[in-house]
């Protein structure tokens, strides 16, 4: 398997990955732009822009780029993240022409016809409204919210429902013109896909794009806090969320595992202990996320409203244990997961394509899979430890509360009980 990486004159990246055996390729453009690049009366345009695209273009309409796409018996798809929005096919190796065609196509020349974005607000008017009857999906958005209170970071990325609704075709291309430049876009394809077709293409997709207005971001800052609303329901969905280390920084692996080992999987400490040995809850893990500038370790656990108290009492206390006395074998054990579940992965052209595109973005060049091993391998019990005693000391938890949580313990006495 061989990666190769071009760059257009006018900055627009491909990068490729050839995956022998395989007769099937995916192929995106990863735009440089999410709800983080937002202004505030602009939050839940670049998620309303992804809906967009397969909406009609100057010459092909809706039913154009869905009929087209699935002739060849591939798909299309999108996605919005907080700072990036994907378009991406899957096809025969013999149909990437088409797949970056129709990309280019819905990238470039969008229609915004008004009656389709009056159709297309109802569907993510529907979306914000699911996402509002969905506790844990609730209170991972307040999480973020009180993680990074009035900052485009803590947004959310479907937006508000009361700006989604005043929406124009002018301010879809006003976003679009300042954010979607070639140096911020990256192509990216794996499986059976020729890197020299796939530049040759791209040139002839792209090349002609002139580079955008210089973009900054607004920093983000974590600064902690608390949301809860009681509401009668079966379930207390309780999120708590802590500063970790960003992309580039040496201990974001080190989180990785750190989280893994306490709430990443059936071994794990909250599991084991939460669930299996105390039957406080049916649904517990952690995760850790980074960005360019910030970082986060978050928990969640869903569980009844008597039983919240004693939980997150267990959790705060565990978290505490974990950066304190971290087993060689917990360590190992994450290790072991972390990597299994990269190169499971890289089984897949999609992820390896995201993967490609994702390196790209944050490194400047693809790392192999041979350093990325490497690198969780290079973590061992001090450095887990360490990243989790950073994690503990952080001045302010955010913590987000949904359901019957009267008694849950605020933020404030989470800090106090971690510092304990």
């Amino acid at each position: 398997m061989t990666v190769r990486v071009d760059r257009l004159a006018n900055g627009l990246t491909v990068v490729t990955e050839r995956m022998p055996g395989l007769g099937s390729a995916s192929i995106g453009v990863w735009v440089g732009a999410g709800c983080r690049h937002e202004r505030p009366e602009e939050n839940g345009v670049a998620h309303f822009l992804e809906h967009m695209a397969f909406k009609g273009t100057a010459r092909r309409s809706a039913i154009d780029i869905a009929v087209e796409i699935e002739n060849v018996g591939g798909y299309l798809n999108a996605y919005t993240s907080r700072e990036t929005t994907a378009y991406y096919a899957r096809v025969l190796g013999e149909d990437v022409p088409l797949a970056l065609d129709l990309i280019a196509d819905i990238l470039r020349a969008p229609a915004f016809a008004e009656a389709e974005i009056a159709s297309e607000r109802g569907v993510i008017l529907q979306e914000i409204g699911q996402a509002l009857d969905t506790p844990d999906d609730v209170v991972f958005d307040w999480l973020q919210e009180v993680s990074y209170p009035a900052q485009a970071m803590g947004r959310p990325i479907l937006g508000l429902a009361e700006r989604v609704r005043t929406f124009s075709a002018e301010d879809l291309r006003s976003f679009t013109s300042v954010h979607y430049a070639p140096e911020r876009m990256i192509l990216s394809a794996a499986g059976a896909v020729d890197h020299d077709e796939a530049v040759k293409l791209a040139q002839a997709a792209f090349g002609d794009m002139a580079r955008g207005p210089a973009q900054g971001v607004e920093p983000a800052r974590f600064m902690g806090g608390e949301r809860r609303k009681v509401k009668r329901l079966e379930q207390a969905h309780v999120a708590m969320a802590f500063e970790g280390p960003a992309q580039k920084d040496g201990a974001a692996v080190a989180a990785q595992v750190f989280s893994t080992a306490l709430g990443g999987g059936m071994s794990s400490r909250l599991f084991q202990e939460a669930r299996e040995r105390r039957g406080l809850c049916y649904s517990i893990f952690a995760h850790s996320s980074a960005f360019a500038d910030t970082g986060a370790m978050t928990i969640y656990a869903g569980t009844g409203g008597k039983e919240l108290p004693e939980l997150t009492g267990l959790v705060i206390d565990e978290l505490r244990r974990a950066a304190e006395g971290m087993s060689a074998d917990e360590v190992a054990r994450a290790r072991a997961q972390l990597k299994a579940g990269l190169v499971m992965g890289m089984e897949s052209p999609s992820n390896r394509a995201e993967r490609l595109a994702r390196s790209i973005a944050v490194w400047g060049r693809v790392q192999t899979i041979e350093e990325l091993v490497e690198q969780i391998d290079a973590v061992d019990v001090a450095a887990a430890r360490d990243v989790g005693a950073r994690i503990c000391a952080a001045p302010r938890p955010a913590l987000a509360l949904y359901g019957p949580v009267a008694r849950a313990p605020g933020a404030a006495e989470i800090a106090e009980r971690l510092a304990a």
